[in-house]
């Protein structure tokens, strides 16, 4: 579970980490090695939920899904200063919800 959940968190800082850096190249007018930095780590992104341990893909990317919205409120709360409202984090809480259904029910 430890594994699924470092994998996890660092697919979501790769994908948001890397758009971040691509989106200040093109809409703050950044270098052109922000979006090439940021392209080379979404590459990375692209590799990290191939190492974990489900199955079916479909599931893991579902269940990044849900990682993914609760670090992207994290990252503009941090980074872009945009505090999170009470919507915000009532989302968040449910998309993690769906991710520990999806990933830890029993199934036969």
């Amino acid at each position: 579970m430890i594994s699924t959940i470092f994998l996890f968190f660092l697919a979501g800082l790769a994908e948001i980490g890397g758009g971040y850096l691509v989106w200040l190249w093109l809409r703050e007018s950044k270098p052109l090695g922000y979006g090439i930095a940021g392209s080379l780590i979404l590459v990375l992104y692209g590799i990290l939920p191939t190492l974990q341990s489900f199955p079916s893909f479909g599931r893991v990317y579902a269940a990044y899904g849900g990682v993914f919205v609760v670090m992207a409120v994290l990252w503009g709360w941090l980074v872009d200063k945009k505090v999170p409202d009470m919507y915000d984090w009532i989302g968040a809480i449910v998309c993690i919800i769906g991710v520990s259904i999806m990933l830890w029910a029993p199934r036969g």
